[in-house]
């Protein structure tokens, strides 16, 4: 199967990129160039794509050429500016990127016959947050606090309004949020700050040591929307679709970063970040309980379990083995721990 990933160079996409050529598939990516020192990089993805485009989502014309040009089976759209921090110093670049950067792959794959499945991927937090613990379901109210929920809740309404306007395309969104694993590089994201802290012998800054997030491991992620992929080209799937962890892992930054540190040498710590900061939800949670039951997709990795194989893949690869082997060795690892997607 040839699949095209938009957002292959990001860390999720490169987690997905070198997890579909291991299971044979001919992978093409699309995306703007890679952060220094990713995943990407250190685990030269490049090597094995037979296409890679770099290309800002947001050029319409690009992209429609790109994804005729590689005549997809499927299309898993992850390219977005996908932080929240960021979206307060630049809210119209992350608007443009994350509405129009969606709305340029719906044209795409609207002009492309061979196309026969796409996922566009949003987030968690879509959701209007109105503290609810239970966690969201895909019939929950849309909404966005800030410009980076905002532009995602607004990709998502676009997606389910031209899958209603121009149906034919099996097109479903996948929302997911709060994924941690081994590469990442991102800044504003908690395991990537703990890990450069802990690496320096620092103590890591917490702006909100109380919030709650759904914790995930990217493969358990990333398994999800293979699972849903590969429903859409089966004909079924459409819609929305959660993917986050059991309630269990439902835990504090504070409490995640202590198990980190205990994982990495027992002597790690963290301290409040006082400091004046932009809004972010204090409890965000998902209910995935339909994927769980018409996916049959459930998360392989516990909480412990994907705290402990980040830290595992950081500490492994700072002591000279391969980004790639690593990568490739905890992808089998978990395929050996359920039935593959």
């Amino acid at each position: 199967m040839r699949v095209l990933v938009t957002g292959h160079t990001g860390f999720k996409g490169a987690w997905l990129a070198l997890w579909l050529s291991r299971q044979g598939h001919s992978v093409l990516g699309l995306a703007r160039d890679p952060e220094p020192g990713s995943l990407f990089e250190q685990a030269d993805v490049a090597s094995l794509l037979d296409l890679d485009v770099r290309v800002d989502v947001q050029d319409a014309a690009e992209v429609r050429t790109a994804i005729s040009d590689s005549a997809p089976d499927a299309v898993i759209h992850m390219a977005a500016q996908s932080l929240v921090r960021p979206s307060y110093r630049d809210p119209r670049w992350t608007i443009e990127t994350n509405v129009l950067g969606t709305l340029s792959v719906l044209e795409a794959i609207a002009a492309v016959d061979s196309v026969k499945a796409a996922v566009i991927v949003t987030t968690d937090k879509v959701y209007r947050n109105v503290g609810r613990l239970d966690g969201y379901r895909e019939d929950s109210a849309l909404g966005g606090h800030d410009p980076y929920s905002a532009s995602k809740a607004m990709a998502d309404i676009l997606t389910a309004s031209w899958v209603s306007s121009f149906p034919g395309r099996n097109i479903a969104i996948a929302r997911a949020g709060n994924v941690i694993g081994g590469g990442d590089v991102s800044a504003d994201r908690l395991m990537p700050d703990v890990i450069r802290a802990f690496s320096h012998g620092e103590p890591v800054l917490l702006r909100y040591p109380e919030a709650v997030r759904p914790w995930q491991h990217v493969l358990d992620c990333l398994s999800g929307y293979i699972a849903l992929t590969q429903a859409l080209l089966a004909g079924e799937g459409q819609g929305a679709w959660n993917f986050g962890p059991d309630p269990s892992a439902f835990r504090s930054v504070k409490e995640t970063t202590e198990l980190a540190a205990q994982l990495w040498d027992g002597d790690a710590s963290w301290i409040a970040n006082g400091s004046d900061h932009p809004h972010e939800a204090e409890v965000l949670t998902l209910d995935a309980s339909r994927a769980r039951t018409e996916l049959e997709w459930n998360d392989r990795l516990g909480y412990e379990s994907a705290v402990e194989w980040t830290v595992e893949w950081e500490r492994r690869v700072r002591n000279g083995e391969s980004a790639r082997e690593v990568s490739l060795d905890q992808i089998n690892r978990f395929e050996a721990l359920g039935d593959p997607c």
